[in-house]
């Protein structure tokens, strides 16, 4: 996680997108196909964009048990 901005950025689409899901989910209500129109060339754009930072969010993986700490062996 070097890269915070893009992390956050990951994050938060990621989270629009399952918003989105629980919403078809719970409701049969797409809201992105609400606001920008059924497979219209903008929500195709949005759906790739959650998709691509659900694949990123995949390596947060690496990083979930912690970083690895050194320990100082001469003290």
């Amino acid at each position: 996680m070097k890269n915070k901005g893009l992390d956050y950025l990951a994050l938060t689409i990621a989270i629009i997108g399952a918003v989105n899901w629980g919403l078809i989910g719970l409701f049969s209500f797409d809201l992105v196909a609400f606001i920008f129109g059924n497979m219209s060339w903008l929500s195709r754009i949005i759906y790739a964009l959650v998709g691509i930072a659900g694949l990123y969010i995949i390596t947060f993986y690496m990083y979930a048990g912690g970083e690895k700490r050194e320990t100082n062996m001469h003290a």
